[in-house]
């Protein structure tokens, strides 16, 4: 039997993934586990299969078992005012994204469960990637996406075949009322499935760094469903006796978007909707996050933080990750690298501390915005070039 048993962060109630994916009190829910025994894996498993004891399912087939397993980069050239950076580049995950670590759980478990149908709600990377997993795996899929969706996006989310689904009117109440649909399992941005499968990216981080851990952790948040997971993996190792002391989390969201910034700076225990603005960080926009509560808590237990970033420093973040790192990564990750530039100046970053920046997504799928320069030269001319 698969398990199914859930546990709300807030009231500790619990509940199985049939009943429902969102606890009674409003919260979402995650998987328990019972990690005391946990020891880091002998397998050599490259991906986050390795880490199959503190997941619900065994891999999928096809591209869902290629997740995960991305690479942890020292970037001298990146370094911000004496912190050591790491980057770990998720963009090099099958589709792009961090988001494939969530599909491969969901479409594993939906595929063990008898489930011929897998939807998502996503405008984006989670489309792509929920999509694609689903190929592999042969299940059908359903993707919901805004109906004003950039041609661009459409297209990159197409290309693996599923059903699209443009929804008018109130995008947002879409996330509620696709958990309540039968017959298809949606597994969007912090359901307990896709939370299962993206707590393996802190997983990767702190066995790299084992016996040790980084001092913190730096990354971009929307829904708040990654942020949450990587809370969920440090009370894991925790628990298991591999981790004394976590890294300090930090939330970087865009200024024109940050309801997460906004209630940790207001001291607030609840995240609320805002209205939010237009921003190049597209992904990210997320006025209104499921699991912003749950990620506010993640930051306070670990000692960190929260910051937002306006786009002009977003766009010179991108070009300096690309120009001094050799990173292209999408502008709603790049965000974090902006955030990292104020945390430091603010000290909330030191020097000599050991940073991990996660590059959720991978920039070759977004329309550049740099001008390029080149010139044309004669063949015969080729020898002069200094």
């Amino acid at each position: 039997m698969l398990p199914t048993r859930l546990r709300c962060h807030a009231c500790d109630a619990t509940a199985s993934l049939e009943e429902r994916k969102r606890c009674v009190c409003g919260e979402p829910l995650w998987f328990e586990t019972h990690s005391e025994e946990f020891e880091w894996p002998d397998r050599r498993d490259p991906g986050m299969w390795r880490y199959a004891d503190l997941l619900p399912v065994d891999p999928p087939s096809g591209v869902g078992a290629a997740a995960g397993g991305t690479p942890l980069v020292r970037s001298p050239r990146l370094d911000v005012g004496g912190a050591r950076l790491f980057v770990k580049d998720e963009g090099e995950n099958p589709t792009g994204s961090f988001k494939d670590r969530g599909s491969a759980v969901g479409v594993a478990y939906a595929v063990a469960a008898g489930r011929e149908r897998i939807g998502t709600v996503s405008h984006g990377n989670m489309a792509m990637s929920t999509a694609a997993t689903a190929a592999g795996s042969g299940l059908r899929c359903t993707v919901c996406v805004p109906a004003d969706i950039p041609e661009e996006r459409l297209k990159n989310v197409a290309r693996y075949g599923p059903e699209i689904v443009r929804i008018e009117g109130d995008y947002g109440r879409l996330y509620e009322e696709s958990l309540a649909l039968e017959g298809i399992e949606f597994v969007n941005s912090d359901t307990p499935l896709r939370v299962a499968g993206q707590k393996t990216v802190a997983l990767e981080i702190c066995e790299a760094f084992a016996p040790g851990t980084p001092e913190a952790i730096v990354l971009p948040v929307s829904s708040g469903g990654q942020l949450s997971a990587i809370r969920k993996a440090l009370h894991e190792l925790r628990t298991a006796g591999l981790i004394d002391r976590p890294p300090r989390l930090y939330a970087v969201q865009a200024a024109a978007c940050d309801p997460i910034v906004r209630a940790f700076e207001a001291g607030d225990e609840r995240v609320s909707p805002i209205d939010a603005g237009e921003t190049i960080a597209y992904s990210i926009a997320n006025a209104d996050p499921p699991s912003g509560t749950r990620a506010l808590a993640a930051l306070r237990e670990t000692g960190g933080g929260a910051v937002s970033v306006p786009d002009e420093e977003t766009r010179a973040a991108r070009r300096r990750l690309a120009r001094e790192g050799g990173f292209a990564i999408e502008s709603s990750s790049a965000v974090a690298y902006a955030g990292l530039e104020r945390l430091v100046e603010r000290d909330e970053i030191e020097s000599n501390e050991r940073v991990v920046l996660i590059a959720t997504g991978s920039g070759f799928k977004e329309r550049t915005e740099e001008a390029v320069e080149s010139r044309t030269i004669a063949l015969e001319e080729l020898a002069s070039i200094e």
